[in-house]
């Protein structure tokens, strides 16, 4: 009963939050219609106006992918297009966030090793996903690592067992960061541990995404964690009225215990990741575990979050308690390089690193991704790969949990298949992992879907890891998702999938604006 009045709490708040930005928006647009239509001279203008914000679009250093849907609707309903664009597309109103954002980074990223020497000895190794590594480091701030032992899982269910062990150990801080949290079985197990762990002195911080969890938990959740001694916030709450930060998402996933060891990758904290409930077949969802000096990165990346979210709350003032040294030797001497990415900044640090991934293949580069709805250069990148002869496979789900995002997706397909990129359907059911791997040496695990929300407009975190057994793990993983898979890629490259219906060529066109 408790599960069933979370949800209806949830969906509520969220209607109503939805009616009321929808009349806001629908009484702008009347209002500027009415004066369009009422005075002559405001016509002109709307008409002028007009045309300079698209000859503005166009010139913005932007996927086209993302500048034409906006400039068909803009020519196509001037009115309408022109307040919509001004009310999300500009997204002006985040500036006060991205200032917040850069004073922040501008204390926390300094904190990171520079690890010169680290990358150098990569760069012997393997010059390609060296590249790959100093882009990371100049563009998001974030070093590659050795000393760092990483455990893949292969199932979210593995993932959180060991992550409740390793919280069972905590001795200074615990900080976790999720999208969504359910208040049912997944995290009560968490929560009862987290209570033991503030009773014996341990620092606890909770994070997550208000839309995200918006059907799982009630309103007075932040209120109930924090009474039991667990500092709790919550990410951009879901409201009534023009909040035009809220296209942005705090869509990360992470847990850090004392600096010493993190977990990170596609699953949540909820039911259906851990196959206690099964909506929509078996849920494939994967992570990551790490121990040693690479811990750092995941640190700072949710120091990040939890002191630029709200001005009016209390910021920490030192970092050090948090980033201390420990002494660590590895068993492994492979590459782990946790990052993070913004839509505070211009740089697609997610697309980037997967198009670096077949960019760099000989052989092969593998992907797999609850959603595929990408860019132009996206789409090229993964085709001139296989044009080339690399192996290029991409795995979507079987069964959809959006049945319009899975139309959406299927819509990508033929443009793929016809270049040579294989196409597989994972059929048990769902995959939310979200990962890529190549030719035996790199591989990622985090939280970036391939579309066009986590690449543009969330803020997401992944893990790069290479020369390690890890990789080795992925690659099975890989592996054993195709015996269960149906590959699509004739079907869709020839014959009746090869033809976009109708509906899917609107989707297509209102994607990036979804």
């Amino acid at each position: 009963m408790e599960k069933e009045a979370s949800v209806k709490n949830g969906v509520f708040r969220m209607i109503v939050a939805v009616i009321s930005i929808l009349i806001n928006v629908l009484l702008f647009i009347w209002f500027f219609f009415w004066l369009n239509k009422t005075l002559w001279w405001v016509s002109a203008i709307m008409s002028l106006i007009s045309f300079f914000v698209v000859l503005g679009i166009y010139s913005m250093h932007r996927t086209p992918s993302i500048k034409l849907p906006w400039i068909m609707l803009i020519l196509a309903f001037p009115v309408a297009g022109i307040v919509f664009y001004l009310i999300v597309g500009m997204n002006r109103s985040t500036k006060t966030m991205r200032n917040r954002y850069k004073k922040i980074d501008e204390v926390l990223l300094p904190l990171l090793p520079d690890n010169a020497d680290v990358q150098k000895k990569l760069a012997e190794k393997n010059r390609h996903v060296a590249g790959i590594t100093h882009y990371l480091k100049k563009y998001s701030g974030y070093p590659v690592y050795n000393n760092t032992d990483i455990i893949y899982y292969d199932d979210a269910a593995k993932g959180l067992e060991a992550q409740k062990e390793d919280l069972k150990k905590a001795t200074e801080f615990i900080f976790m960061e999720y999208h969504a949290i359910e208040d049912a079985e997944s995290w009560r197990g968490i929560q009862n541990i987290l209570e033991e762990k503030v009773k014996e002195g341990v620092e606890v911080r909770v994070f997550y995404d208000d839309m995200g969890s918006i059907g799982f938990i009630t309103t007075d959740f932040v209120k109930r964690l924090n009474a039991k001694g667990i500092k709790a916030k919550v990410f951009n709450p879901f409201v009534p009225g023009l909040n035009l930060f809220l296209n942005n998402r705090d869509h990360r996933k992470i847990t850090v215990i004392d600096g010493k060891v993190g977990f990170t990758g596609g699953y949540n904290i909820a039911n259906e990741y851990f196959h206690l409930s099964e909506p929509f077949g078996f849920w494939k969802d994967t992570g990551v575990r790490l121990e040693g000096d690479a811990v750092r990165s995941l640190t700072v990346t949710f120091l990040e979050m939890w002191n630029a979210v709200k001005d009016s709350d209390i910021d920490d003032v030192v970092f050090d308690k948090y980033l201390k040294k420990y002494n660590y030797t590895s068993r492994e001497h492979g590459y782990v390089l946790p990052y993070a990415d913004s839509p505070m900044d211009n740089e697609q640090v997610g697309e980037e690193v997967y198009m670096s991934i077949a960019e760099m293949a000989h052989d092969y580069a593998w992907y797999i991704t609850p959603y595929l709805i990408i860019t132009d250069e996206m789409a090229h990148t993964l085709s001139l790969a296989a044009k080339r002869g690399v192996d290029v496979r991409i795995i979507t789900p079987g069964i959809p949990d959006k049945k319009i995002v899975y139309s959406l997706t299927r819509s990508y397909y033929n443009a793929l298949a016809r270049n040579g990129v294989r196409i597989f359907e994972y059929t048990p059911g769902f995959c939310h992992a979200k990962m890529s791997i190549s030719d035996d040496f790199v591989a990622t695990c985090g939280t970036i879907n391939m579309d066009y929300r986590s690449l543009y407009l969330h803020f997401e975190n992944g893990c790069l890891y290479a020369d390690c057994d890890a990789v080795k793990q992925t690659k099975e993983d890989f592996e054993r998702i195709f015996e269960v898979s149906n590959e699509v890629t004739d079907y869709y490259a020839s014959g009746r999938g090869a033809f976009l219906r109708f509906s899917q060529l609107i989707l297509r066109l209102a994607a990036p604006l979804m």
